[in-house]
């Protein structure tokens, strides 16, 4: 009776409406038969898309190091900075983040030597990693807008200080599709929740198919994320039939729900996202089960070493998961709670020694794999934080922020190897030749993987948006 009261004060234009929304059982109806047939069905959002022109690369690791790692210290050196140690900085410094912390310049206490046939010089914080410099095209000319953490990595996720914008990962699913419709296809591990928390992965404004898939979280013990990497996947009580069939009842009620309201993406989302998750228990403990891996490849990225064992796993997950099809897959080095790991403010001796300890052999193990299994090719791996660090002391051994001119390393995927791209001044504080801003990152990665920055669109209050805004310039001088 309830059922017959509801359509008979339904209107012709909302019968109209409702009819048109009621197509959505098709969708859902043609799923179910996918999980029959193994067929793709078109009307998937995740679905492969047709990018632009022919990418250079097909997926994307990024590895993060929250707080800003110091350029100066890892692969821009200053020999400037050996002559005038001690001396004041001989020009007014820019807005900072503590001014009355601020002494004079100080040397870097690394040193740096060149390494391989292309010569590029790489700190002592970094022995692995500088095995594999002819395979790095490194950038030393980032420039970015925040001077606070929380602004910075915002705009290095989304491409802007304090809105709420759609992460880069988003953009790459929207534009791009999955290439595994049974696996998320972005996917970030061990994220930290501050600065920005999942809005750095989140999809804001674009329809909530393309939001990333967060891992644990930072701080989190490796052990733990071995056994239950993906809370609540496994329901051991019911078997799969039973689990099919509350599904399908629960998919009755939300299009149900769909065809008595307005188009809502976020409903649309949740009807496939239920959908993907059955399909995740039968492939994502295959995915994340490390046991088939060989112990020459887990002695390779760490795994054996204590110290190395976190980010280690980090990165073999990521190889295991683009090798799957992830199109998008970070990497965060952070510290629990604040994440901080490498913003050395005092001590970055003791800290960026520690830090570079964990992740340089896991890094040039990720390198190293990708290579020999023919993936780098067509996976572009980028380094970085969110900002560098000043070449003047803070109190009398750290380094403050630095967003005016700092280093970033990419790999594989179309870029140049063994290529040294921009500089900064010789203190180390502006980016000086070829300047990169953040906008320019995101233009060049997006052009990597075969999309054009300025046509990747969405229609959203009246305003076409893109994640580049209205800047952005591709660095072509990288491209191999």
């Amino acid at each position: 009776m309830k059922e017959q009261n509801e359509c008979s004060l339904v209107s012709r234009r909302g019968l109209l409406r409702n009819a048109a929304c009621g197509f959505g059982m098709l969708g859902l109806t043609a799923m179910l038969a996918e999980e029959l047939s193994g067929q793709s069905v078109s009307n998937n959002p995740l679905a492969p898309k047709t990018p632009h022109f022919t990418p250079r690369a097909k997926r994307l690791i990024f590895l993060f190091m929250h707080g800003g790692p110091s350029g100066i210290d890892t692969f821009d050196p200053k020999p400037r900075l050996i002559q005038d140690d001690g001396k004041p900085l001989p020009f007014k410094q820019p807005l900072s983040f503590a001014p009355e912390q601020t002494g004079g310049l100080m040397r870097s206490p690394w040193e740096f030597h060149r390494y391989g046939q292309s010569g590029i010089e790489v700190s002592d914080l970094f022995p692995h990693l500088a095995t594999c410099v002819d395979d790095l095209c490194v950038v030393r000319s980032l420039v970015g807008d925040g001077v606070d953490h929380g602004g910075a990595v915002l705009e290095l996720h989304t491409g802007t200080l304090n809105f709420v914008r759609p992460s880069l990962g988003s953009w790459l699913l929207y534009g791009l599709g999955s290439e595994n419709r049974n696996l998320p296809g972005f996917i970030s591990i061990k994220p930290t929740l501050e600065h920005g928390g999942a809005k750095n992965w989140g999809t804001a404004f674009l329809p909530a198919y393309y939001q990333g898939t967060a891992i644990g979280k930072s701080g989190m013990k490796t052990e733990d994320l071995e056994k239950n990497p993906i809370p609540y996947l496994h329901n051991n009580s019911l078997t799969a039939e039973q689990q099919r069939f509350e599904l399908d009842m629960l998919q009755k009620v939300n299009q149900r729900n769909l065809r008595l309201s307005q188009y809502d993406s976020d409903l649309e989302s949740r009807i496939g996202a239920f959908e993907l998750a059955f399909r995740l228990q039968s492939v994502a403990p295959e995915a994340f089960d490390i046991r088939s891996e060989t112990e020459a490849t887990k002695k390779l990225y760490g795994l054996d070493q204590e110290e190395t064992r976190s980010f280690g796993w980090q990165c073999l997950m990521a190889r295991r998961l683009v090798e799957r099809g992830v199109r998008f897959v970070q990497c965060t080095d952070a510290l629990p709670g604040a994440g901080l790991k490498w913003d050395q403010h005092t001590d970055l001796v003791g800290g960026h020694t520690k830090n570079a300890r964990e992740v340089d052999l896991p890094i040039a193990g990720l390198l190293k794999d990708l290579k020999s299994r023919g993936l780098l090719d067509d996976t572009l791996v980028i380094w970085g934080g969110e900002f560098g660090r000043t070449p003047i002391a803070q109190g009398r051994d750290g380094r403050d922020h630095n967003p005016y001119g700092y280093t970033m390393w990419m790999a594989g995927g179309g870029v140049k190897r063994g290529f040294v791209y921009g500089a900064t001044d010789e203190f180390g504080y502006y980016a000086v030749e070829d300047p990169m801003h953040i906008h320019d990152l995101h233009a060049t990665i997006l052009h990597l993987l075969g999309l054009n920055h300025e046509k990747l669109t969405y229609l959203y209050s009246g305003r076409q948006f893109r994640l580049t805004d209205v800047y952005g310039n591709v660095a072509h001088k990288i491209l191999a």
